[in-house]
């Protein structure tokens, strides 16, 4: 075993094909578990048989992957328990992986009919030893004609599918990938052959062509797709020495040196190797969908009657698909490649594309070329795509699945598959950029307004919907070819916007958008934007509303797109915090900024108010302000102050001080620390805040006239929420105080893992 594991490692690095080598390797353990087999069954007999199950099944063994099998005995008897006690507990002993099962012929039966997974398996059973007679006997009985009926079984792989697809959010395209179980994955491909195996009685995919349900081109796209992801999968396990389906970062970085990825200037070897991977299992998911559908209209659908229905010359529907009335519809209507995706954003009752039309497409995908994009039909096509009040998403998604949309705009295709390397970004860059629009189109919904209600209010008022999917597709294609993506993405922009004869107002407008879609993240996360210079400049930037309306709105979507975790409150509030300054600041007028007086003055002025009304005397008041400063009333909002009031002005206030609130506006748990001054208590007290696993969001370090710091941090917890456990929240008090009245302390020891 150990020389057999040695002499395929040495061969996969040497250049074999992984495909030689998983078969290679099942070949060896047969040998191995015959061997066992006759060692401890000499005399089996006529009721004992060894099966291989699943994928071992199959005849495919990754070097981890566990060996299935089926220990299959005629009759419910317990005559050789001791034996197989033996058998198994010596395979695991010389180091065998052995998943197993200890069945009769009626267990197996009963078995497959309760569950799926089990008849699977079976499906893909191979005799090792034993009766041959048994074998025929138990494929038989757990056959379509007595358990899951091919119309069922295909109902209940396909469910399956989506389930498994809906875990990966329905995205293959994860900076670190499933390559077994996402979206275009191994998994995809075998349920191919497993419903090919149930309905058609077909060993192989090959056996497909024949039957003329897969065209030879469409057989060497599957099977490079496996091998390609078998030699992934293959180097995975070695470099793991586990069964590893994941590709993490680190054997995504071996994988690439190992295959001869080098680094160029603008693109890491890396990303290379990945935009290979994932180009490779789009594909594999054009194919998956078209076949399913193949398998749908013969399994699913065949007893419907399948009168066709017109939707106008070139188009019918048949049994709820959408269909070429003509196989030569594409070449005589080449616009047609486009009208397709018009009518199913127009017609939501349409269940789906019929294959015959789907494999119509992808074969006349030459089509679209200079010529096809100058032609008027075609630009007016794509525009009254974007601009149809529903299912703009699921179209361009079926656009991406297809080809088209990366046929249609050439620097889309650039970005297909580009991974951006980062600590932020857990999409490829067409995936991130389909999800922003998805985002968007989200804000239109009426269902949805109460997630976003400003965003949704504001949506709804944009005077052109469409520049703002125009935005969302254009913001990021320039990635990964060097120099600002986001002056290259305005130039391709601007080209597109030109082509498609908007207005010189639109073309602009979606030119600046797309130049400056980083504007408003990067000024709320990196600037004070309770600084009125720091509003007036970015209000002189954005120059007028309608401009910072689309720009919030993609703002938004653009960071809920980047990441599921990156969104939070905290984000939130700050994006809306600074919309609302600098909406005042253009109503006030570009001429007429707001000075850093005016808004102490209307600070103090707030904060007094709300204090004289629970009864604080204004010269109490005004006396404790006087030791704190201008900036103490530029970095804190009327109601921050008077909370912080209240608190300092107690009788029995201590020191140090600490407060916390739950939640504010701000989108987090605020803590306010007010303690004489020393050079450690910002280490401190972060030091604190990190040992209790809370990320600090915000922190504003100010000293008062008289000495003493006033500092305030913005926390959340792990999940990037609010602190809301009271447990943890009196821990936090608990701790900082400790810290702070120390006398000696001047580190913190962090003991979690970073």
């Amino acid at each position: 075993l150990k020389h057999m594991r040695a002499t395929l490692e040495e061969r996969f690095l040497a250049g074999r094909s992984a495909t030689e080598l998983v078969q290679a390797q099942a070949q060896a353990v047969d040998a191995l578990l015959e061997r066992a087999w006759q060692r401890h069954f000499p005399h089996a007999g006529n009721n004992l048989a060894l099966l291989a199950v699943g994928g071992y099944g199959r005849g495919e063994l990754h070097p981890y992957s566990d060996i299935d099998v089926l220990l299959l005995l005629r009759h419910d008897t317990h005559e050789n328990d001791g034996a197989l006690t033996n058998f198994l507990t010596f395979l695991w002993d010389i180091g065998l992986e052995i998943g197993h099962s200890v069945r009769t012929l009626d267990q197996c039966v009963e078995e497959s009919r309760k569950d799926i997974t089990v008849a699977t398996n079976l499906q893909e059973c191979r005799l090792l030893q034993g009766p041959q007679d048994m074998f025929e006997t138990l494929r038989e009985r757990c056959g379509p004609a007595h358990v899951w009926p091919s119309r069922e079984f295909f109902s209940a792989k396909w469910q399956e599918q989506q389930e498994r697809h809906r875990k990966f959010n329905d995205t293959a395209y994860n900076l670190e990938p499933n390559i077994k179980e996402g979206p275009g994955g191994l998994r995809d491909i075998q349920m191919i052959g497993w419903v090919a195996k149930r309905h058609f009685g077909a060993d192989t995919l090959q056996d497909l062509v024949a039957k003329g349900f897969l065209t030879e081109r469409e057989f060497r796209q599957l099977n490079e797709g496996q091998a390609f992801l078998w030699h992934l999968r293959f180097g995975m396990h070695l470099l793991s020495k586990r069964r590893e389906d994941r590709l993490v970062f680190d054997v995504q970085r071996a994988l690439a040196k190992q295959m001869g990825y080098q680094d160029e200037p603008h693109r890491l070897g890396v990303e290379s190797f990945m935009k290979r991977y994932y180009r490779t299992i789009m594909g594999l998911s054009r194919l998956n969908e078209m076949l399913l559908q193949l398998f749908q209209e013969e399994i699913l659908y065949a007893d419907e009657a399948g009168i066709p229905l017109g939707i106008n010359k070139r188009f019918i529907t048949r049994k709820g698909f959408l269909e070429i009335r003509h196989p030569n519809n594409f070449t005589h209507y080449p616009f047609a490649l486009l009208e397709v995706f018009l009518i199913l954003a127009q017609h939501p009752e349409i269940k789906g594309v019929r294959a015959n039309t789907i494999r119509a497409i992808r074969d006349h995908l030459h089509l679209i070329d200079a010529d096809f994009r100058q032609d008027l039909r075609c630009r007016s096509l794509f525009m009254e795509i974007l601009r149809q009040p529903q299912g703009v998403t699921h179209v361009l998604r079926r656009m991406n699945l297809y080809g088209v949309l990366a046929a249609y705009v050439p620097a889309f295709a650039d970005i297909t598959g580009q991974m951006q390397h980062d600590l932020f970004h857990v999409y490829t860059v067409d995936e991130h950029t389909l999800t922003v629009i998805r985002n968007l189109r989200r804000f239109t919904v009426p269902e949805f307004s109460h997630e976003f209600p400003l965003c949704s209010r504001l949506m709804q008022h944009l005077p052109k919907q469409e520049l703002s999917i125009l935005v969302g597709l254009f913001h990021d294609i320039a990635k990964g070819r060097g120099g600002d993506h986001s002056k290259l993405g305005a130039d391709d922009a601007e080209d597109f916007c030109r082509l498609h004869e908007l207005s010189e107002y639109d073309c602009k407008l979606v030119r600046w958008l797309v130049e400056n879609h980083l504007l408003m993240s990067t000024t709320a996360q990196r600037k004070d934007i309770s600084d009125p210079e720091v509003i007036n400049e970015f209000a002189r930037i954005v120059g007028h509303q309608n401009r910072l309306n689309y720009l919030y709105l993609h703002t938004v979507a653009d960071i809920r797109a980047t990441s599921p975790t990156l969104w939070n409150g905290w984000k939130d509030a700050l994006l809306l915090e600074l919309f609302a300054s600098t909406s005042q600041a253009l109503r006030r007028g570009l001429e007429n900024p707001l000075v850093t007086s005016e808004t102490i003055a209307l600070v103090r002025q707030e904060a007094l108010a709300i204090l004289m009304k629970e009864d604080y005397a204004a010269t109490v008041i005004e006396s404790l302000w006087q030791n704190m400063g201008d900036e103490y009333f530029l970095r804190y909002n009327s109601d921050e102050i008077a909370w912080h009031a209240r608190a300092l002005l107690a009788d029995a206030s201590p020191i140090p001080l600490v407060l916390i609130r739950r939640e504010t506006e701000r989108g987090g748990t605020e803590i306010f620390i007010h303690t004489p001054a020393r050079d450690d208590v910002f280490a401190l007290s972060t030091g604190v805040l990190e040992q209790l696993g809370l990320t600090v969001m915000d922190a504003r370090i100010l000293a008062s006239r008289e000495g003493n710091t006033l500092d305030t941090y913005i926390v959340l917890d792990e999940s990037g929420e609010p602190l809301t456990d009271e447990f943890r929240l009196q821990e936090l008090d608990k701790r900082l105080r400790h810290i702070l009245n120390s006398k000696t302390a001047t580190t913190i020891d962090i003991k979690h893992r970073i």
